[in-house]
């Protein structure tokens, strides 16, 4: 489930929460029809200990992919990369020695997105490792909107066929979409392909 529109309240104490007033710059109204696309790479799966080590992010504006305004990043790890991580992403130890500290990353990210709500593909995992980064930056939790294709797409599988076992894997959800697949486990591929499923699924399921 994605979070809706923050609330007055909700706005409020997270207001008071902000450690710097640069970032209250991240609750103005968002620009008409944008969004940005992103996608974390990571040491692990454990929200807790593992840690980002590349962020891609890209902007959508409308029906439009805007390739041009996209952000690529390597983020310096503390803890060592696995080879089981290294087998998904190929990012090497030496890769992202000379990484972005993740306040840099952080600072970034949040400067790229600004108040715009963010889409991805499960985004639930994303959001909480960039939350550990974002933070001890500005003292809470990533305030946008979120929207996640892998629950548009339940959505339009669902209202189709509600008896119907519905396959979730990115992959198929491409291939059922009509849309071309990157080499996955990029996160700036991953982030675009996200970007293009959210743009088709408006198309089919209405706005979000």
């Amino acid at each position: 489930m994605t979070p809706g529109p923050i609330t007055a309240l909700r706005r409020w104490w997270q207001l008071r929460q902000l450690r710097d007033p640069r970032w209250r710059c991240l609750f103005d109204t968002p620009p008409e029809h944008e969004w940005v696309a992103l996608d974390c790479e990571t040491t692990g799966l454990d929200v807790r200990r593992d840690e980002i080590i590349s962020i891609g992010a890209v902007r959508i504006r409308g029906r439009r992919l805007l390739t041009s305004e996209r952000l690529e990043l390597l983020v310096r790890p503390q803890c060592a990369v696995s080879p089981g991580s290294i087998r998904v992403h190929q990012l090497r130890e030496r890769d992202v020695a000379d990484g972005l500290a993740p306040v840099d990353a952080a600072t970034r990210l949040l400067e790229f997105i600004g108040p715009r709500p963010l889409v991805g593909y499960y985004l639930e995992f994303d959001v909480a490792m960039l939350n550990r980064l974002v933070r001890p930056l500005i003292g809470i939790r990533l305030p946008q909107r979120q929207v996640d294709v892998s629950g548009m797409y339940y959505d339009l599988k669902y209202r189709a066929n509600p008896d119907a076992w519905i396959d979730l894997r990115f992959a198929t959800l491409m291939q059922d979409l009509g849309l071309p697949m990157q080499d996955a486990h990029r996160a700036i591929n991953d982030a675009v392909m996200a970007g293009l499923a959210f743009v088709k699924l408006r198309e089919l399921v209405g706005d979000r």
